[in-house]
């Protein structure tokens, strides 16, 4: 029975490199994927775009390629990525030029694209925003850009017409291994219901790497995971019956156990019976985990219902500004000298009328996780050491300069002992979402040779 092996490469747009290095080295690979996109990724990539045309790709694109070029040239597998965020065409000339700048040849890159319906926004001004309840049209004033989260069709077409590397802007996370599946068994949600619900599985457990690896698993003393500091990102063995098996390259950190796959498998599903995704609408509810043996777990029995007729639209907007300033203070009655700081702040935002929407109090390592309640039942006495931290949000960078300054001020202006402070401002890009119909979606393929 045919079996191809898929490894992961990046869970995040700033992902480490090594542990990718090490699996397309060791790992006897046919695909690797490249998962770095978060939420926000492709907002602030339209933002870049904003300042020069030609940016808005993940930009460490041009260092990763570097390592990953000249292994594809000699290993021949293939990539697939989205690091093209929002401008998946220029990342694919940036990685033609990187090939050609190595001495790399015989390689066809693709760019898919499709998933920027940013100028088409005032169709679907009617349309409700899942996090607020509001009409599109009623946030209009703000929003930066808007990306549909597509399906894997560009990928499995790049894939047929020979693409060794396929970069791919705003596509679902298991996208990046379903396409691969579907081109080498043709899988389809109305024939093969079983192996689509694998097949997003397979994407959902190595869209993270490291974390199903043990990473996001590790916990000393309770969930011991060895060689965390060389932690090995995963792959996996999938046969043309969709059944799987999840493991890392011999000699790499890390761990792969039935709990290490259980804790990926509901990181982020709403709902395990029906996660949606564009490709198909996936049912974990009757997975099985096997420890075949040491860092090897075989999976079974997901299953797929079929497509959603709508999908996701991932809309960018500039939110805010948030002004923060952070000062420790250590030794005897450090607490008491915090709260005296923090209540020195409190009072200078009223009276030198700083507009804020929102204002809050953090003593880090006190209170900065569970607040007062919980924080006070937890910690007992003798804190030795205290981190304040103020911030606040508010739609003028005037206001949010004004609260960093006030806490920097607190270095000379009391209370005593005060060290480290730091003041930041930083403009908020948030992400609202809204749904429209799958057919208004068009995908389109270009390809690059070098």
């Amino acid at each position: 029975m045919k079996t191809i092996r898929i490894g992961s490469g990046a869970g995040y747009a700033g992902d480490r490199m090594d542990p990718a290095v090490e699996l397309m080295e060791k790992g006897n690979l046919d695909y690797i994927i490249f998962e770095c996109l978060a939420e926000r990724t492709v907002a602030i990539g339209q933002q870049d775009r904003e300042r020069e045309a030609d940016l808005g790709y993940n930009q460490l694109l041009e260092e990763r390629m570097e390592k990953i070029l000249p292994l594809v040239s000699r290993k021949r597998f293939k990539v697939i990525t989205n690091m093209g965020a929002a401008n998946p065409v220029s990342a694919a000339q940036v990685t033609k030029r990187t090939a050609q700048r190595l001495g790399v040849s015989g390689l066809k890159i693709a760019c898919v694209t499709g998933d920027d319906i940013t100028d088409r926004l005032e169709k679907y001004w009617e349309n409700p925003v899942l996090e607020n309840g509001k009409k599109l049209k009623d946030m209009k004033e703000s929003l930066i850009s808007a990306n549909v989260y597509m399906g894997a069709e560009g990928i499995t077409e790049a894939l047929k017409n020979g693409a060794d590397i396929v970069i791919t802007g705003r596509v679902s996370d298991p996208a990046l291994s379903i396409g691969p599946l579907v081109y080498e068994f043709g899988w389809n949600v109305e024939d093969n219901p079983e192996q689509m619900g694998q097949a997003v599985l397979i994407g959902h457990l190595l869209e993270c790497a490291g974390q199903v690896t043990g990473g996001y698993y590790a916990d000393p003393g309770y969930k011991d995971v060895p060689d965390l500091y060389k932690l090995g990102f995963p792959l996996t063995e999938v046969s043309e019956d969709g059944a799987f098996t999840v493991t890392k390259v011999e000699g790499s950190g890390g761990l792969v156990s039935v709990d290490t796959c259980k804790e990926q498998m509901v990181y982020e599903i709403h709902d395990p019976k029906a996660y949606l995704t564009p490709d198909a609408v996936a049912d974990f509810s009757h997975v099985t985990f096997t420890q075949e043996g040491e860092n090897r777990v075989r999976a079974e029995h997901a299953l797929s219902h079929g497509r959603p007729d709508t999908l996701k639209v991932s809309v960018g907007y500039k939110d805010c500004f948030i002004g923060e300033g952070e000062i420790s203070y250590g030794g005897g009655n450090c607490l008491a000298r915090a709260q005296l700081a923090a209540d020195i702040i409190e009072k200078r935002v009223k009276m030198t009328g700083i507009k804020l929407e929102e204002y809050r109090t953090d003593f880090i390592g006190l209170n900065s996780l569970y607040r007062d309640k919980i924080s006070g039942m937890m910690n007992g006495g003798g804190i030795k050491e205290v981190r304040l931290r103020i911030s606040g949000r508010t739609k003028d960078r005037r206001n949010a300069e004004h609260l960093a300054n006030e806490v920097e001020a607190l270095y000379t202006n009391g209370p005593a002992g005060g060290g480290g402070a730091v003041k930041r401002v930083s403009e908020i890009v948030s992400v609202c979402s809204v749904f429209i119909p799958r057919e208004d979606v068009k995908q389109t393929v270009r390809y690059l040779e070098v």
